[in-house]
């Protein structure tokens, strides 16, 4: 499984880092690019599996890319090697030639998952061949025949009730001349048909009652039979899915092993996502702990064509995934000299915050790249804690809209109640109008045009935003082409008719959209010191004097 690290092109490749890679936000290390380089080569010659990439043509049906890891390690005697490994199964196969094994191998022939599907599929034949027996649709039909002609012939016996009332009304009308002995026996004979007519009613319906019940009994009796084979079939997979996520022991550096189980246990998800552990990263680290080979750095990337949700890029780097990953390589880096994780440092630290604009009502500033509009998580320092800092009195009603923090530009707040009451509804009639720039990279096809594509929240790794045509928000932005560069990069217009989080990099970088991610994005393209986009143009009727505002703030970029 190990690999020569191909011949180092620069001097600066012969030392490794003193600090593993922190996976989860990362610039690839020149070993690992190395490593990389040295698999790409490898994915594109071999002749030993057969995998359909759609690199060749990526509308044929069941071409797909996937993610591939590399971990460099160092051996005895201090020489340094590569681990590759691909996230899930390639080629139909957990086990290719050169690639590290998965941590658990579920596709084993004699493994008690095998048998455990064939149970489950048991299950499965059962609940669907008394779901196709003829019957229960012969009795739920004979059932429905039944209810329709008690109904009918309960409303015809009761019309036929209201009938003969009429007559013994007629007839007892037309008695008046009798004599009372008469008109006694004829009250009676006329009573006695009255109570013959209740009981006929009443016996009627009883009798189907107690037909429709009985039909009701016996589909109740085949129906529960079927419910009670799901619940075994459920309680069964259940049962399977644990034993499954119980095999799945990782190691840390430390030599400490935590099942699946234990580990999602403490975090909010309480039990592992669905395909958890068969990512590339914790593959790599797992073969490197059981054969005492030291990590050194790691990187991934895509290979092959991008899924119709998420941003992947063929070829390009990619941190670790969160939902999945975050829990499992949080224990498995233990005992490791890691990188700090950059998002508990404050990119705001020291910077400046312009005002562009004030008076008694409104400020605009002139927000920096990597400057938080509002709290976070991890990080107090942004806009509102230091614009609360000089006007403690706004603190409920400053933030109006907000700005990705690695997007710079103006940032509109406001100083009173009342104010931030009429901003707000101008935001929602969305008469507020707003112009970014962006820096994209690549040549973007035509002069402009209009994006629409819904976005959801990737709960599996947060915060990145996909595309979903079914359950996604609509989200619309507005582009123009302001000048394409020689270095292969293009200067557009962006404005967005709506407001989804992360809008502007999804729809730049998406192959629905502009197909050219944003430079810098690090989360949907290539980091590269930060992003360039800049909201740069922002218009409104000032909420207290109902006059028009304009103010604009060239980008930096």
């Amino acid at each position: 499984m190990l690999h020569p690290l191909p011949p180092a092109p620069a001097p600066h490749l012969v030392g490794a880092p003193a600090r593993f890679t922190y996976p989860f936000h990362y610039e690839p290390h020149p070993l690992a690019i190395a490593a990389v380089q040295d698999l790409q080569t490898h994915l594109t010659s071999q002749t030993e599996w057969t995998y359909d990439f759609g690199l060749d043509d990526p509308n044929l049906p069941g071409s797909q890319g996937k993610m591939f890891g590399v971990l460099v390690v160092e051996k005895g005697g201090g020489q340094f090697a590569y681990l590759a490994a691909y996230s899930g199964k390639l080629a139909e196969s957990n086990h290719l030639p050169g690639f590290v094994p998965p941590v658990f191998d579920i596709l084993e022939e004699d493994g008690f998952y095998k048998a455990g599907e064939r149970e489950t599929n048991g299950f499965t034949e059962r609940i669907e061949a008394l779901e196709n027996a003829p019957r229960l649709p012969a009795l739920l039909q004979e059932k429905a025949q039944a209810a329709d002609r008690a109904q009918a012939e309960i409303a015809a016996e009761k019309q036929n009730r209201k009938v003969s009332k009429k007559h013994r009304d007629a007839r007892r009308e037309a008695a008046r001349d009798l004599t009372a002995e008469e008109f006694t026996a004829l009250e009676k004979q006329l009573a006695e048909e009255s109570v013959a007519g209740a009981f006929a009613l009443r016996d009627l319906s009883r009798s189907w009652k107690n037909r429709l019940t009985n039909l009701d009994a016996e589909i109740a009796t085949l129906q529960q039979a079927i419910t009670d084979l799901k619940v075994a079939r459920k309680h069964h997979s259940n049962q399977l899915q644990a034993r499954i996520f119980q095999q799945y022991r990782f190691l840390d550096a430390n030599g400490e092993t935590r099942d699946l189980l234990d580990i999602f246990s403490q975090t909010i998800f309480n039990i592992p996502p669905a395909g958890a552990g068969e990512c590339a990263a914790p593959k790599l680290l797992q073969y490197a702990y059981l054969h005492d080979l030291r990590p050194v750095v790691m990187a991934e990337f895509w290979w092959g064509q991008s899924p119709k949700s998420e941003i992947r890029k063929h070829g390009r780097y990619y941190p670790a995934c969160r939902g999945k990953c975050l829990p499992i390589l949080t224990h498995m880096l233990r005992g490791l000299a890691v990188d700090p994780n950059p998002m508990e440092e404050n990119p705001a630290a020291g910077k400046v915050l312009p005002v562009v604009y004030e008076d008694d009502d409104l400020l605009i500033v002139n927000k920096p790249a990597g400057f938080l509009s509002v709290p976070g998580r991890l990080i107090e320092d942004s806009v509102q804690a230091r614009m609360e800092a000089r006007f403690p009195e706004a603190r409920n009603h400053l933030i109006v809209h907000r700005l990705d923090m690695s997007t710079s530009g103006l940032l509109l707040l406001t100083k009173r109640k009342e104010i931030h009451k009429r901003l707000q509804q101008q935001f929602f009639k969305r008469s507020i109008k707003k112009r970014y720039v962006a820096l994209v990279e690549g040549m973007v096809a035509g002069e402009s045009g209009t994006i629409d594509l819904p976005l959801i929240g990737n709960l599996e790794d947060r915060p990145r935003q996909m595309v979903d045509h079914e359950n996604g928000k609509t989200a619309r932005t507005q582009w123009q082409v302001v000048e394409r560069l020689p270095n292969e990069r293009t200067r557009v217009y962006l404005w967005p008719v709506t407001g989804r989080t992360h809008q502007l990099r999804v729809h730049c970088a998406h192959p629905l959209g502009l197909n050219c991610s944003i430079v810098g994005d690090d989360l949907y393209g290539i980091p590269d010191g930060r992003l360039h986009l800049h909201a740069e143009e922002i218009s409104f009727v000032h909420p207290g004097t109902d006059q028009p505002l304009l103010f604009s703030v060239p980008a930096e970029f």
